[in-house]
């Protein structure tokens, strides 16, 4: 398993409720979160299979920006 780790636009309790279906349902993720109180929001996601180009392209179909970092 392998952690991932994104700048996202996810700023809010109600931006969160509006991904977790996606991220729950995506293949490959055990579990993830993010840091709204973070000025970048950072979202980490447990990845089991999932990279980093899926949370990218299912945040991005739902309106949501997620840049990789290191």
């Amino acid at each position: 398993m392998k952690t991932l780790k994104f700048k996202t636009n996810i700023n809010c309790g109600g931006c969160v409720s509006k991904v977790t279906p996606f991220l729950n349902k995506q293949d490959g993720v055990e579990r993830w979160e993010v840091d709204t109180d973070n000025p970048d929001k950072i979202l980490t996601v447990e990845s089991n299979g999932a990279t980093d180009e899926d949370i990218e392209t299912t945040l991005k179909k739902i309106g949501f920006k997620a840049e990789k970092i290191a």
